[in-house]
């Protein structure tokens, strides 16, 4: 199934300066209660302005000067998964440090007023500047060069997170982040991914954290390295003697989970598109998987839905912006199903759309995306 067109590329200029995000559906709606917590993702991290280049034709080379055929800016880092949560209707709420110059405040204008986030346990730290990365896309990959200073240690986590159904946590080889377990034993439901393990040990004791998790979403390479064997599937299922949920993305061939509790296992194939920026792909996907997880989904449809949203986000430059919302996953599904020639048992894969988009939205809410620039002064 090669939906390469089911979404609209670029936007015409008016819309990148659009309303603010509003969800048209709440995934969570049937199981809402007044009892409820207040938020139903709560995050943590570090907030960067992400510069984005696309088109190149290849890799820059040593000594030479290459020109990009795109570009756009938007917030980065943390800011992806945040972004990518409250599209998808979940009430979010991020503690984050905000640099105390133009690009902070860009990036803290974007998620609270543009996204709707929760903002409230976020602080803007006087003198330090905003960290920033410039991806540069090209083959399908993206190369990143970041920089940025450590905030103080006081900003921005708070001393216990606050009640809420969910929680992502970035889990750092050989670091405990404290306030991970006091979600965990306030009841709320963690949600781990790792990055690359710069020291080579790959020691899953090496993440005590997890212990605390509900579910692990690395990728193959991550997987099979803290497993030490050579199989993303056979690895899956050895995580799942640290953590009750293991789901491991695989690349072009889609992702794969195996839940303990239930003995259930689940593999969907990715959806082939035409990509034009990878960035922030992976925090897409662990939205929409935990969407799907706190909506009480089948674990097929959490992975699917997850590879969907992944999907659609490498269409547009950048992460946090690049993220879908419901319209844009309802705009995909009716237009799939009218393309000719598709597989229709892989069609209906996704069959369980049908009962979460409607066919007609209310008012379709235009989405912001990266803009080449920020800063411009609007006319009055």
């Amino acid at each position: 199934m090669t939906p390469s067109h089911a979404i609209a590329g670029e936007e015409p200029e008016h819309l990148t300066r659009a309303a603010p995000c509003r969800a048209q559906v709440d995934p969570l709606v049937a199981l809402r209660a007044p009892d409820d917590p207040p938020w139903d993702v709560y995050l943590t991290g570090t907030v960067f302005l992400d510069i984005i280049f696309t088109g190149l034709d290849s890799a820059p080379v040593r000594g030479t000067e290459s020109w990009a055929r795109g570009m756009g800016s938007s917030p980065g880092g943390v800011a992806n998964m945040a972004a990518a949560l409250a599209r998808l209707g979940l009430r979010t709420s991020l503690a984050a440090a905000f640099g105390d110059d133009h690009y902070g405040e860009y990036c803290w204008d974007a998620l609270e007023h543009g996204e709707g986030i929760d903002l409230t346990l976020s602080r803007t730290v006087p003198g330090w500047h905003s960290p920033v990365t410039v991806s540069m896309a090209y083959e399908g990959e993206r190369t990143m060069v970041s920089h940025g200073h450590e905030p103080p240690p006081e900003e921005p986590a708070p001393d216990f997170p606050p009640r809420a159904r969910a929680a992502v946590a970035s889990l750092v080889p050989g670091t405990r982040a404290p306030w991970i377990a006091q979600a965990a034993r306030a009841g709320t439901r963690v949600f781990a991914d790792v990055g690359w393990d710069d020291t080579g040990a790959w020691d899953l004791a090496g993440l005590p954290d997890l212990e605390h998790c509900e579910a692990f979403l690395p990728n193959a390479q991550e997987a099979m390295r803290y497993t030490g064997v050579d199989c993303p599937r056979a690895a899956a299922r050895a995580l799942t003697e640290y953590v009750p949920l293991a789901v491991v993305t695989l690349g072009a061939e889609g992702a794969y989970a195996v839940d303990r509790r239930t003995g259930e296992t689940a593999e969907v194939p990715a959806i082939a598109v035409e990509a034009l920026d990878p960035t922030g792909a992976g925090d897409v996907f662990v939205a929409g998987f935990v969407t799907g997880t706190l909506a009480g989904w089948p674990l097929a449809d959490r992975l699917a839905f997850a590879g969907l949203t992944a999907a659609l986000s490498v269409q547009e430059f950048g992460g946090s912006l690049s993220a879908p919302g419901w319209s844009e996953v309802g705009a995909w599904w009716r237009k799939v199903q009218s393309l000719p020639g598709q597989d229709r048992v892989a069609l209906q894969r996704f069959a369980f759309l049908d009962g979460l988009v409607p066919e007609e939205l209310d008012r379709v809410w235009p989405l912001r995306r990266a803009v080449p620039t920020i800063g411009f002064r609007r006319s009055s």
